[in-house]
């Protein structure tokens, strides 16, 4: 019988190949694909935002779940087009810990494809702002959405963003694991739908959904935005994708192959 997914421990190995090429990638590639990352991720926060608009006062759940059953869209292109996504791109620790790539290679990679990501998100979000496409549901959606992620804790933030990547880098895994598009897509869709519908909180997602909000007219200036969200959040996501979910592998699929 054909076999139609890796196990796990060629998951591990599969993505320590992946960040050595990720590593050595120039910073012109890396911005570009980061940038096309950014907008793919803001293409399913827009959906999301679409989605969720009319039911948001009905059914909250309701609502959450079906904003969530698209929203996983922006990481599927991301992956079937190769483009760059940081926080995907935390897994590259386990790449770090097995000292096939240095901390200036996962720097290179991490700095530039953040930047990317940011480009890419507000340049869509300031498009989408023009576009007329916005109802009064939707701009009343989109301006309480942005209130609420500016407001939260400093330990929300940052918990809800670890939380989040875990179940990023966990769709990541899963995709690598797959071996055809369609399994990839389901293996993408539910750790995705997930961590969106429970309201976790991803860097790079909110590089869309909070510019979108301020373009729109929140009230809030670019220190706000990065301060009271997107900092923690990166922070956490890097808790949960960098350290957590690699370190776990890391022990039990590379570690312990080598005793």
């Amino acid at each position: 019988m054909e076999k139609r997914f890796l196990a796990p421990s060629e998951v591990a190995k599969a993505t320590i190949i992946s960040a050595e090429t990720k590593a050595n990638l120039s910073i012109t590639r890396l911005l570009i694909l980061g940038v096309m990352a950014g907008i793919h991720i803001g293409f399913g926060a827009f959906a999301y935002i679409v989605v969720s608009q009319s039911l948001a006062n009905i059914d909250v759940g309701l609502s959450k779940l079906l904003g969530a059953s698209v929203f996983p869209a922006g990481l599927m292109l991301v992956i079937f087009t190769g483009s760059e996504l940081f926080t995907g791109n935390n897994l590259m620790t386990m790449a770090l810990a097995s000292k096939k790539i240095t901390v200036k290679g996962l720097l290179k990679n991490w700095l530039t494809v953040y930047f990317g990501n940011f480009l890419g998100s507000i340049l869509l979000a300031y498009i989408l702002s023009r576009s007329e496409l916005v109802n009064d549901n939707m701009l009343n959606f989109t301006l309480n959405l942005g209130k609420a992620k500016t407001s939260l804790t400093l330990q929300s933030a940052i918990l809800r963003g670890m939380l989040c990547n875990i179940l990023v880098v966990l769709g990541v895994w899963s995709a690598t694991a797959a071996q055809d598009i369609g399994s990839r897509t389901l293996a993408i869709w539910f750790p995705i739908m997930l961590f969106v519908v429970s309201g976790y909180e991803h860097s790079i997602a909110n590089m869309f959904f909070i510019p979108f909000a301020k373009y729109l007219g929140l009230d809030i200036n670019w220190i706000n935005i990065w301060f009271s969200n997107l900092i923690p959040v990166t922070i956490g996501n890097i808790v949960g994708g960098g350290i957590i979910v690699p370190a776990a592998y890391y022990i039990a699929y590379i570690l312990s192959a080598r005793k």
